[in-house]
């Protein structure tokens, strides 16, 4: 798969989770492996146009991390256009435009999945920005806003003649939220629908239910969501870098301290703020000790609790007590296997 001059390889898309795919957590991936694409935080483009400097004080992207999408929400078509291209003008090597987030704050403003409901409306920013940028354009749907009102392979097609390069589908309605099951079955008709790459998404936690998915649905690539909070190395084992189960509590340790270092490095909020955002996230890596991470005051305060879990060792040295094992001496061959790849 490629988007533009950006190969997609493998096919793995880190999906944009509010208050948690800042820089720090697609670095994270990143350095644990496996993932193909990553993408930004949803931004508001009315945010953009009315409060410029302060909506641009809180970007955390750089063009160095392509391929990475920076996704954008609104429903004005003007609007969306010039927030795409002052992300552009800023480094972004893809943009993405949010039409499945279903918060009511988003929706009341005509933004996300608020969309679905118009396919004319949702062309229609689509084509302004396609036409107000050059580098690739995505877009992130559900089926439609309930599951009577199936809109997103009428929106597929339109979205292809637009110019859209990929199109990820969340297999429920904006009604369900998260509610009960996805219907792959809606990524199977957009598939057919379109001959751009299709991201299946939808409730996938294991390598298996990804290739259960591929194989029902003919999408391309797979979008990964709330499997990977407190698991970023979710990736690293669908692409066979690393082995499959829960790592051992000093791994997990040792990834969550680096997630903190990386936060540290990369956040442009405040430490204040910071910290209060890296409760929710520290507390999803199952470390036995969540009341004392959803009290964290300070970095030093994390990382002197991480460090203890961790048995002290860098994530450079939990690689190494947790890899795959070196494949098997074929019997006719008596020199030294190649060893596994592991994580760098």
């Amino acid at each position: 798969m490629k988007l533009g001059p950006y190969p997609i390889e493998p096919a793995t898309y880190l999906a944009p989770m509010a208050g948690h795919t800042n820089r720090a957590f697609r670095e994270l991936c990143r350095e644990l492996g496996g993932v193909g694409l990553v993408c930004t935080e949803l931004v508001s483009s009315q945010a953009l146009e009315y409060s410029r400097q302060r909506a641009l004080s809180f970007f955390d992207f750089d063009a160095s991390e392509a391929p990475m999408a920076v996704q954008l929400f609104g429903g004005e078509p003007e609007t969306m256009a010039e927030a795409a291209r002052l992300v552009v003008d800023l480094g972004a090597p893809i943009v993405d435009i949010n039409m499945g987030c279903w918060v009511p704050k988003v929706v009341k403003k005509g933004g996300g999945a608020a969309l679905l409901g118009d396919v004319c409306q949702a062309t229609a920013v689509v084509e302004a920005v396609c036409k107000a940028v050059r580098v690739p354009v995505t877009v992130k749907v559900r089926s439609g806003l309930t599951a009577a009102q199936e809109t997103a392979v009428p929106f597929a097609r339109a979205a292809e003649q637009c110019g859209v390069q990929a199109i990820a589908v969340h297999a429920r309605s904006a009604e369900q939220g998260f509610s009960g099951s996805p219907d792959w079955s809606v990524i199977t008709r957009v598939r057919q629908a379109v001959s751009i790459p299709v991201f299946g998404n939808g409730d996938l936690t294991t390598l298996e239910e990804a290739r259960q998915m591929q194989q029902e649905t003919g999408c391309q690539g797979w979008m990964v969501g709330r499997a990977a909070l407190g698991a970023p190395w979710i990736f690293a084992q669908w692409a066979g870098l690393l082995p499959e189960g829960t790592p051992p509590l000093e791994w997990r340790a040792a990834v969550a301290l680096r997630h903190l270092e990386l936060t540290e490095q990369y956040s442009p909020l405040h430490e204040f703020k910071a910290v209060r955002e890296l409760r929710g996230q520290l507390s999803r890596y199952d470390l036995g000790v969540r009341e004392q991470l959803v009290r964290l005051e300070s970095y030093a305060q994390a990382r002197g609790l991480l460090e203890g879990l961790s048995g002290g060792v860098g994530l450079r040295d939990a690689r190494e007590r947790w890899r795959l094992p070196p494949p098997p001496v074929p019997e006719c061959c008596g020199t030294e296997p190649p060893r596994s790849p592991g994580l760098p």
